[in-house]
């Protein structure tokens, strides 16, 4: 199941689609005694989910049922409890910084919660920055609560994943090793379009991702290249940081942002930012 956070008639609703599917029903309307909250309906996932397959195997609701292209999609988890990210996970992506030092455990800084806007919603460039900066990456939302989470027992915490894009202003970021103040301007954290359950990924190991910026490829990659694995990677986080229902914990980047190519290319007004992940979808913003 892929899950949609969208906005209908001036509220937030919940929707779900089948695996690949293209029709989303809007599960708000249909089942209004499941939580309208996206982490309240995370969290109680585990009782509700037979209620949620049952609609969809019964076809419930086809008066509730719109195209995905249609729909007005927000951040899946507009608002996490956390958003964790992984810096320098990707052996392509330490080989093209110059600077980098191959890091010897998972590396992690946050980004706050009110960076977050979903497809529908624009980059802001912000007036102190000259170079915003793109990165795909692959999140995990947290299903159940981890702490001190063994790395056979990850994978069975996790609710599902979605695409994040570590939106980042690099002159900030690297004067005086400024990462929080650079990583966390408004709208720096486009998520979305979906959150596929765990169940419709059972390699996270196997993603491909891209990045196209005005339909230029910049970013191609996959998962497979990770330095730290993600029974490793949540394993290590959960250690020292209790991990809750719809928090968000990215996986880093592969090689082709645009800080470390030659010349450089940042984000300006008018851009599209295009992000692919199979078989997760596109997320896609627009720049301002």
């Amino acid at each position: 199941m892929r899950f949609y956070c969208f906005e209908r008639d001036g509220s937030s609703h919940l929707g779900v689609s089948s695996s690949g599917g293209k029709q989303v029903l809007d599960l708000t309307a249909v089942a209004p005694e499941l939580p309208k909250d996206p982490i309240e309906f995370v969290t109680g996932f585990a009782s509700t989910q037979s209620i949620v397959r049952q609609i969809i195997q019964s076809k419930q609701g086809p008066n509730w049922t719109y195209d995905l292209d249609s729909l007005q999609l927000l951040a899946p988890i507009p608002r996490p409890g956390k958003i964790l990210c992984s810096g320098i996970n990707y052996r392509s992506h330490f080989q093209e910084n110059p600077d980098a030092v191959l890091p010897e455990e998972p590396f992690f800084f946050a980004k706050v919660p009110s960076t977050v806007v979903g497809p529908s919603q624009p980059i802001i460039c912000p007036r102190l920055s000259q170079q915003v900066d793109y990165e795909i990456e692959l999140a995990v939302v947290i299903g159940k609560t981890m702490k001190e989470a063994a790395e056979s027992e990850v994978l069975e915490h996790i609710f599902g994943y979605t695409i994040l894009n570590d939106v980042s202003a690099r002159d900030v970021q690297f004067r005086n090793s400024q990462i929080t103040l650079g990583k966390n301007f408004d709208a720096f954290c486009p998520i979305g379009p979906c959150i596929a359950t765990r169940d419709e990924i059972p390699h996270p190991d196997r993603i491909s991702l891209k990045t196209f910026l005005n339909g230029q490829l910049m970013q191609e990659g996959s998962t497979a290249d990770w330095l730290f694995g993600l029974p490793q990677l949540l394993s290590f986080l959960s250690q020292r940081i209790t991990l809750e229902p719809g928090d968000v914990v990215s996986t880093g980047t592969p090689a082709g942002v645009g800080v470390f190519r030659k010349p450089p290319i940042f984000l300006k007004p008018g851009d599209i930012v295009r992000l692919e992940a199979d078989p997760i979808g596109v997320l896609q913003n627009n720049v301002i």
